[in-house]
């Protein structure tokens, strides 16, 4: 799966090229940025996973949800979607129809307590039940294009207090669209470019006690935030710049709110944790580069639960660490 746009140190390769690179290497590259990060605050309450394609076990996990019972779910390079208990109990799982050429990196919980999938290098989001069954009517998607209601690569799905639907890409069109409950197009903004407003791979979509919806823009290292309009939106916030100091980001791929004010962002290329107020302000960080509990290796995701406890997706270490911040 590739990764986005190049990392500063990795300037000369040509983007085209740098989308088709494996993420293995790339990963190596960032991870080695990594090593003089500040450590982090507190240990971790419990570590589980490892890496394997049993039941139970992962395989590079690349995202990650929690519902309103705390049952996480996660889906690896396996195209596995696994349902665990907040403990890291195995619970069940199904795997996406197709995952040949790719495999899904995004989930969300609907207003129905549905899931969202975001089927990457199928063009496409689909709908599952809890249980795993697949909603084919709610399907949105599913051809390669440039054009309304066509796709790159998708990063994310979610939905609205009012119904509508929102689906980040990125590849050639770096763009967020949005869908009405039924699934019809509405309307868009974005595309390539490090300009407010454009985006370099808008990797999470979140939505805001105020209704406004918050993106990681993975290769600007920055989040922007926006208030939806009738068939866009209007960027009312933008902060965050690249490097590894605290208050600093790089290639954050995930976003929470805790619902008090603050906002957990999981870094790619820090390996670490971040909390800010949502003015942007930096509060504290957790984890640094490694392999022992309490380090991680490229995380990609991260939830709350319902006790205020972050739960991180360990990417590279397939596994996931569970910490209060």
């Amino acid at each position: 799966m590739p990764l986005g746009d190049p990392p500063p140190n990795a300037s000369f390769l040509s983007r085209r090229a740098f989308l088709a690179a494996g993420a293995t290497g790339i990963a190596a590259a960032i991870s080695g940025c990594s090593s003089s990060l500040p450590p982090s605050d507190g240990k971790p309450e419990k570590v589980w996973g490892q890496q394997g394609t049993a039941p139970g076990r992962f395989q590079k996990p690349r995202a990650i949800t929690i519902d309103s019972e705390d049952q996480i779910y996660i889906v690896d390079m396996t195209a596995r979607v696994q349902v665990f208990d907040r403990d890291g109990k195995y619970l069940r799982s199904w795997r996406t129809p197709e995952w040949q050429f790719g495999k899904p990196c995004g989930l969300d919980i609907d207003r129905e307590g549905r899931i969202l999938v975001a089927d990457t290098h199928y063009y496409r989001m689909l709908t599952y039940t809890r249980q795993g069954e697949l909603v084919e009517a709610k399907t949105i998607g599913g051809k390669s294009g440039t054009g309304p209601g066509e796709f790159g690569f998708l990063t994310h799905a979610c939905q609205d207090t009012a119904g509508n639907y929102y689906i980040s890409e990125y590849g050639d069109n770096d763009r967020i669209q949005k869908f009405s409950p039924e699934g019809k197009y509405v309307g868009q903004w974005g595309g390539h470019g490090s300009e407010p407003g454009k985006f370099r791979r808008p990797q999470k979509l979140s939505f805001d006690a105020k209704g406004r919806m918050w993106v990681t823009d993975v290769g600007n290292h920055r989040i922007q935030i926006f208030e939806m309009e009738e068939k866009g939106a209007k960027l009312v916030g933008l902060w965050g710049e690249v490097g590894s100091e605290p208050g600093q980001l790089r290639y954050p791929y995930d976003i929470v709110h805790d619902g008090k004010g603050h906002v957990y962002i999981a870094e790619f290329g820090n390996s670490r944790v971040q909390k800010f107020d949502e003015s942007g302000k930096f509060v504290s960080s957790w984890g640094s580069w490694g392999r022992r509990a309490g380090e991680l290796f490229n995380p990609w995701g991260l939830v709350r639960d319902s006790l205020g406890v972050t739960h991180v997706l360990d990417t590279y270490n397939h596994r996931v660490q569970r910490v209060v911040m």
